[in-house]
């Protein structure tokens, strides 16, 4: 038996990989997160595979059934939102099941920065104008900041910056990057990223809070600023240059 942590992809059923569609067709168990995963991607688990809204458990009552699964000799899907590797809250889960003795594999997804790009259609890393993408988000009532992550700190370096969780603390989000991006800095705000309610706001940084509150944008929606979401007038990647080197090592 082993725990299958799935990535169930941004929103849209759909985007969940070939992968993780099938694993998840083969557990007798799937725990998964109510309020963020697609109920569509239920249909995939067998007949009579138990099911688990884990909205409302807490983590020992979470672990609680993986393990039971585990002591039946039953394969579990974790179905989560997104991809587990980003603010997942699958490290903990592990740890326990690690403690436990239980096996677990990982199955990757389309996470939600990546899904909110395609719907802007935009790559995050243009050359020349900027080649770092920096995935945080902000504290508030939730687990503080580690030293030295606070947006402040992490602004000055002028990156490409993706935010997540904090649709509901975009005045303090745009008054803390202001500084260091500029009133005209380009930044995006992208809501349930490949489900048919997306919204996908546009403008400048000095814009975006105004934009939010108007569309009452609280939750479940990404925050991105950076200049490549404006960038136009750049130099071609090397990657498909006339003078790159093919044969080179």
């Amino acid at each position: 038996m082993t725990v299958h942590f799935i990535g169930a992809g941004p929103g849209a059923a759909d985007l969940i990989t070939v992968r993780g569609a099938r694993t998840l067709a083969a557990c007798q168990v799937c725990l998964y997160a109510g309020s963020l995963v697609p109920r569509e991607l239920l249909a995939e688990c067998p007949p009579g595979a138990r099911l688990v809204d884990t909205a409302q458990l807490t983590l020992d009552e979470i672990t609680a059934e993986l393990v039971a699964a585990h002591e039946q000799g039953l394969d579990v899907a974790r179905l989560h939102s997104g991809d587990p590797s980003v603010f997942s809250a699958v490290a903990e889960q592990m740890r326990r099941l690690d403690a436990a003795g239980v096996p677990y594999e990982v199955v990757p997804g389309v996470p939600a920065f990546a899904a909110a790009a395609a719907s802007l259609k935009r790559e995050l890393t243009v050359p020349t104008v900027g080649q770092t993408v920096i995935l945080t988000r902000v504290a508030q009532r939730a687990t503080a900041m580690p030293e030295g992550e606070d947006l402040a700190t992490l602004g000055r370096s002028g990156a490409l910056i993706v935010l997540h969780l904090a649709a509901g603390l975009v005045d303090r989000v745009v008054g803390e990057l202001l500084p260091h991006y500029g009133a005209d800095c380009p930044a995006a705000v992208v809501a349930y990223a490949s489900r048919p309610d997306e919204v996908v706001l546009r403008g400048r940084l000095d814009e975006m809070a105004a934009q939010v509150k108007a569309a009452g944008i609280q939750r479940t929606a990404v925050i991105i600023v950076g200049r490549t979401l404006g960038a136009e007038q750049f130099r071609d990647s090397h990657l498909y240059s006339a003078e790159r080197d093919r044969h080179a090592c």
